[in-house]
């Protein structure tokens, strides 16, 4: 672990909250957080947390260094975020394995949150030479009209513990190409991989001369987080977490007139129809329940199965639940790690409890593994009489409600029952089952996928959904325009001065 925490630049103690190359600031009166490895509930290392002063330097370099940043040519600013995607290729094993140490997700996992990152700079720096503007028709004669795009300031870019590095990369590569800055609160469970970035970050800015592009202030939510929602140098926040805080978010920087991009809760199912390819199904099911310990805001924890095949699938998972090689994430052929601390344990206890209550039969799982560790648990399958109240909740764990269906308009208002809509998918070999789920009647969701599970989202695509899951859209596409700003131009190369809508005013 030390030789792995060295390659990285991590120490036993580390300062909380960075302004740019070795700027690192060492905060007497800032609190200590400690990192805990959730396989074994041993520390790492500690992090000092910013103090409102400390956070006033952070933001003081970043609105300092977006004021030139911003006058960059976005091609230029694409070559930045190209090395930096570089630097995280030369670190892509230590930064995984750190993700996994830190997170718990398998080492697979880790490692491919981190490519994640790296396929990401790789789309923005294309991404730095089409921030499209559109032109448009005059209704006035020698008139042109357009459109372009503004950097638009700082962006406050608060993540999660689950996707601790990758969330981080969607938000700040594309905003460092749209020309802003950035300022990122990390979770307080995964401060390391946040400090470890960060070291990233820094040497590649030092490289081109600049500070304050990427910036980082590790403190809780109440603190360190409620400066940033009520900070008015930040137009924008970037925040993802549960549907709860996401309230008070969109509250917040809406008092103020600022954007918000919202990623909050999902509740995904699968619909599995009678001509499905159980084989298919099966395993994407399984990776999006098992995968990262039922801990995705994407993971499946809905199937809804057709009466006629309920028996054969319910046997095929369970099968392939009893194989799921649990323990530490670290080790080769291990497909479960650990949840990431006792709280998450404790909700899925109580889940299952409500579950049981409401008419729920346990398939598979359902009990601690405490040989392994004190956050080790099955992945648990369970059978349920309807959509009832546990069913509609988001319970971040790997529990699997199955549900029955007879028609496909009944499977789609089962679907769309819940107040969450971020992923979906549907197995089916008909044009037309497939067709009926993708229609505007179909999925409610921003993510639809046929013959594919509802994780594993590729960067090309935007990530994001409806509902209760809040409408922000990140990663690729267009959602780039959330980091500008929109401004519309008319040049009048006439030499007289006709109105809009035919108006005459005087002579």
């Amino acid at each position: 672990m030390n030789a792995l925490l060295k390659k990285l630049g991590i120490q036993e103690t580390n300062p909380g909250a960075c302004t740019g190359p070795n700027g690192w600031i060492s905060d007497p009166n800032g609190k200590t957080l400690v990192s805990y490895n959730p396989a074994t509930n041993e520390p790492i290392a500690s992090i000092v947390q910013a103090t409102p002063a400390t956070y006033e330097k952070v933001m003081a370099a970043a609105d300092a260094a977006f004021q030139s940043w911003r006058t960059v040519p976005a091609p230029k600013r694409g070559e930045l975020v190209r090395d930096l995607g570089g630097a995280l290729r030369e670190l892509k094993e230590p930064l995984g394995d750190l993700v996994t140490l830190e997170m718990g997700k398998i080492r697979a996992e880790g490692w491919g949150e981190v490519q994640e990152m790296i396929d990401i700079a790789d789309f923005a720096v294309g991404l730095s030479r089409q921030l499209y503007g559109l032109a448009m028709h005059s209704e006035r004669p020698q008139h042109r009209m357009f459109e372009q795009w503004h950097p638009l300031g700082i962006l406050g870019l608060i993540t999660s513990f689950n996707f601790p590095v990758a969330v981080w990369a969607w938000n700040s590569t594309i905003a460092a190409v749209c020309g802003d800055a950035v300022v990122w609160k990390p979770s307080s469970s995964t401060p390391l991989t946040a400090v470890a970035v960060q070291r990233i970050a820094n040497r590649v800015m030092a490289d081109y001369g600049l500070e304050g592009i990427f910036n980082l202030v590790i403190g809780s939510g109440r603190d360190v987080g409620e400066m940033l929602l009520n900070d008015p140098r930040i137009p924008l926040i970037s925040f993802t977490g549960s549907t709860n805080i996401g309230r008070h978010v969109a509250e917040a920087t809406a008092r103020r007139f600022a954007r918000s991009i919202l990623e909050l809760g999902g509740n995904n199912a699968v619909i599995v129809a009678p001509d499905a390819d159980l084989d298919m199904a099966t395993r994407a099911i399984l990776f999006g329940a098992v995968g990262t310990a039922g801990q995705r805001c994407t993971s499946t924890r809905r199937i809804i199965i057709h009466k006629s095949i309920g028996d054969e699938l319910s046997e095929r998972l369970v099968k392939a639940y009893a194989q799921v090689p649990i323990g530490d994430p670290l080790s080769d052929g291990i497909l479960m790690g650990p949840l990431v601390d006792g709280k998450a344990v404790e909700d899925m206890f109580d889940a299952l409890a409500q579950a049981r209550q409401e008419g729920g039969v346990v398939l598979s799982g359902g009990e601690m593994l405490s040989d392994l560790g004190p956050n080790f648990v099955q992945p648990t399958i369970i059978k349920m009489p309807g959509q009832t109240d546990i069913v509609r909740e988001e319970t971040f764990a790997p529990i699997l409600y199955l549900l029955d269906y007879e028609t496909m308009d009944e499977a789609i208002e089962i679907h769309n029952g819940v107040p969450q809509g971020l992923s979906s998918a549907i197995f089916t070999d008909s044009m037309r089952t497939m067709e009926q789920f993708l229609a505007v009647t179909g999925s409610d969701c921003g993510i639809a996928n046929v013959n594919i599970g509802t994780s594993g989202a590729e960067i090309g695509g935007a990530f994001g959904g409806e509902k209760e899951t809040g409408g922000g859209r990140e990663s690729g596409s267009d959602a780039w325009k959330a980091y500008m700003r929109r401004q519309t131009n008319t040049v009048n190369w006439s030499k007289t001065l006709p109105l809009a809508q035919g108006i005459r005013f005087g002579d």
